[in-house]
């Protein structure tokens, strides 16, 4: 009894009551949304008797997202089976429980790996990130067509990317909001009041710890709708590719803001990921410039040398002696400088290969006196130089200083 998921679990954790296809939880960070999701599906298995034929869809942001979140992680199905524990089979991204369930691990990258399958049930994490989220959930509804009365159970931190906001406004989805605050019985000490000192009553703390979906900020210079609308698919070759790197300041979990654009024939720019990184040091997020260099086969590193000054070239060669590097300075504010680069975006200059929730994140909470949590843009100032490097080079700040 000790153990009994019935008896430890909170009332917003337990699956609603009522006719519904949709369990939408939209929780904090570490507020329980993952046990839920998990506890769901052994629910269901167990409850599928000892012989069945039940087939169940695990979709996350990417496969390790999956395998170490869904699966492995401290709330994943591997740690609270307590009996009827699955066998995972890696290699075929399946899990087997011993009365012939069948779990089947998909990406949001690869939308098109849902096309074939057909599923009971089905559970989606961190849905707001999916890189290709319309179209992976798209082909997962028509993937899930088993039995008399398929369901789904999506557990998310909130953004407000439009396939959230449908599903929230489903008359078939039952939606359930959990604060982190209310899970503090399992989080470390201090965690919680930490936190709060940072972020309370900020856009980000309402978000990411309350769990609440937060709108574009109105002084913002990007707004999402227009961000929607951008959204491309790329089939041509482009006449040159840059990467641009911001150096992070300091600190343990500083992020290095590193993305990558490309100029099209008829001169539209195209950004083509977001391959930024946290806590890595300066071997580390060296190491993540040079692969995206190679990766995209691009032209240049545009890198800002602010923070860093000659270190940062130098990091750089260090790991691949003949990059192309192109140093540049901001001598002026970054409002200032974003200003141009959003005015692109407003003139239709720029496009997007993808969704970057991360990037778009700080694009929508940018406004005159900075994102709202405080914290520096990292990913957008890595953009600004991105699209300048590509656009407006040549046109003012900022300036190039060397090769």
């Amino acid at each position: 009894m000790a153990r009994d998921w019935r008896l430890l679990a909170r009332p917003e954790q337990l699956p609603p009551e009522g006719d519904w296809r949709n369990w939408l939880i939209l929780g904090g960070r570490g507020s329980g949304k993952t046990r839920a999701g998990a506890e769901w599906v052994q629910a269901e298995v167990m409850k599928a008797g000892r012989r069945t034929d039940l087939r169940i869809a695990l979709v996350a942001e990417t496969l390790g997202d999956a395998r170490e979140v869904m699966i492995d992680g401290a709330s994943g199905l591997l740690r609270i089976a307590r009996r009827m524990r699955p066998e995972v089979e890696i290699s075929r991204r399946r899990l087997i429980w011993p009365n012939g369930a069948i779990a089947q691990i998909f990406s949001s990258e690869d939308p098109e790996s849902l096309r074939g399958p057909q599923f009971h049930l089905a559970w989606c994490d961190e849905l707001a990130k999916w890189k290709h989220a319309d179209e992976t959930f798209d082909m997962l509804q028509f993937a899930l067509r088993l039995g008399h009365d398929p369901r789904q159970v999506v557990t998310t931190t909130p953004r407000p990317v439009p396939l959230l906001k449908r599903l929230m406004a489903d008359e078939a989805t039952a939606l359930t909001k959990m604060a982190t605050s209310a899970n503090a019985a399992h989080l470390a000490p201090g965690f919680l009041s930490a936190l709060a000192a940072r972020y309370g009553g900020t856009r980000r703390g309402r978000q990411e710890l309350d769990g609440e979906l937060i709108e574009d900020r109105v002084d913002a210079l990007w707004k999402r709708a227009r961000l929607d609308e951008i959204l491309v698919k790329l089939a041509e070759p482009l006449q040159r590719i840059v990467v641009a790197v911001d150096p992070p300041a300091g600190g343990t979990n500083a992020c290095c803001g590193i993305v990558v654009a490309g100029l099209k024939e008829n001169g539209q720019a195209v950004v083509l990921a977001d391959c930024s990184v946290e806590g890595a040091g300066p071997a580390g997020w060296a190491r993540a410039v040079v692969s995206a260099f190679r990766r995209f086969e691009a032209d240049r590193v545009v890198a800002e040398i602010n923070q860093g000054g000659d270190m940062v070239r130098n990091v750089l060669e260090s790991i691949e002696a003949r990059l192309p590097v192109t140093t540049v300075r901001a001598t002026r504010g970054k409002f200032l400088r974003a200003e141009p680069v959003a005015a692109l975006y407003e003139q239709g200059r720029v496009v997007h290969a993808a969704r970057f929730p991360a990037l778009e994140d700080q694009m929508c909470d940018f406004g005159p006196d900075g994102l709202s949590s405080g914290r520096s843009p990292d990913r957008l100032d890595a953009l600004v130089w991105a699209l300048t490097a590509l656009m407006l080079e040549g046109g003012g700040e900022p300036r190039i200083r060397g090769v």
